[in-house]
């Protein structure tokens, strides 16, 4: 049996302590040290985790005495560049939340310097390993073309939930950190290239570092004739009405998530609601001679549900795989450029005041 991957875990935050979780449950990770700026928030992390791990206040320290062959990035997205680009030059294969990084530029170089390094670069996209939204890409298939994509995800969030979003806000919009997840799905729904991209936004509180905004909209046309729209904004002042909408109209029908429970429950701020779904709803849209619907809709719900430790845990299990299997991960970084490219579009046209040619 080959020895475990030791993984150096940064960042312990919602995210980090998920990612944490997994690598302390998987037999073939071995966690050689936690960094956090925070002596509180690594020292809680390691208590959960047994209490048995090295902590570490500097990355550049954690990174030269730990020795990791795999490094685990979960902070906010300022740093993801610098604390990506050392890793490589470590010679570690990397796991690093989504957005790859803070621009366009400082991703490219991410994947660049993967690419020359040899080693393994899995964007943190956990959507792509939930049952539902694989069963939801894949419906979407056989309902014609072009597409229309409606999405969103606001969140009303307050107390600490407020003090995280306005953190990172201080480097990233809503629509960057939250809209790659999103014109990532729509990229593999469509299967086409997207050519134009608008975006809106707005500034809803004073609390902001001056020029930043809590609420973004973007609309992204495809080569095909699709279109799909996403917003998100966060903040004390968002609505919970409608804050969760994921819904694809084709000329068949559509397909629509339902996350009954996450609207009922008033979650918008709770990540973990956040992938959801409860099921999916199918619309067909034949109509008989009578000029009636010739069939119901469909309500398909999958039993494979898992909750948001789960997701991260399926993650690090494909993170592993791209590492023993030697997973050619090219497209996979190349599609997380071009999402990257999407909502950099939309943030550029949102202060150009132009629609942004792709």
């Amino acid at each position: 049996m080959p020895q475990p991957i030791r993984v150096l875990c940064v960042g312990a935050g919602h995210m980090g302590r998920s990612h944490a979780l997994a690598y302390h449950t998987i037999p073939d990770f071995e966690i050689c040290g936690i960094v956090t700026r925070s002596p509180e928030s690594r020292a809680r992390l390691n208590a959960e985790l047994g209490g048995n791990y090295e902590e570490f206040s500097s990355y550049e320290e954690a990174l030269k005495i730990s020795k990791p062959d795999a490094v685990s990035i979960s902070t906010y997205p300022d740093t993801h560049e610098a604390y990506a680009l050392a890793a490589l030059d470590a010679g570690c294969d990397v796991f690093i939340e989504k957005p790859l990084a803070e621009t366009v530029e400082a991703a490219e170089r991410v994947v660049a310097k993967a690419k020359a390094a040899g080693r393994k670069l899995v964007i943190g996209y956990i959507l792509r390993h939930h049952p539902s939204w694989i069963k939801f890409i894949e419906i979407s298939h056989t309902l014609g073309k072009p597409l229309v994509m409606r999405m969103n995800l606001n969140q009303q969030s307050f107390g600490s939930e407020w003090q995280t979003h306005k953190n990172l806000m201080s480097s990233i919009s809503p629509i960057v950190d939250c809209g790659v997840h999103y014109v990532d799905v729509m990229c593999r729904m469509t299967q086409s290239k997207p050519v134009r991209v608008s975006g809106l936004g707005a500034r809803l509180s004073d609390e902001l570092p001056e020029g930043k905004i809590n609420y973004g909209h973007l609309q992204v046309s495809f080569e095909d004739g699709s279109v799909g729209w996403y917003e998100a904004g966060w903040g004390p002042m968002m609505s919970e009405v409608a804050f969760f909408v994921k819904d694809v109209v084709g000329p068949k029908g559509c397909i629509s998530i339902v996350a009954d429970k996450a609207a009922a429950e008033g979650q918008s701020a709770n990540v973990d609601a956040h992938t959801q779904t409860q099921a999916l709803r199918l619309h067909h849209a034949e109509l008989g001679a009578d000029g009636n619907f010739t069939q119901s809709d469909e309500v398909i719900r999958l039993d494979d549900e898992p909750d948001h430790d789960g997701l991260c845990y399926r993650e690090q299990q494909y993170f592993l795989r791209a590492i023993r299997d030697e997973l050619d991960l090219t497209d996979h970084m190349e599609d997380a450029l071009s999402s990257m490219r999407i909502v950099a579009a939309a943030d550029e046209s949102f202060r150009t005041g132009k629609t942004i040619e792709l």
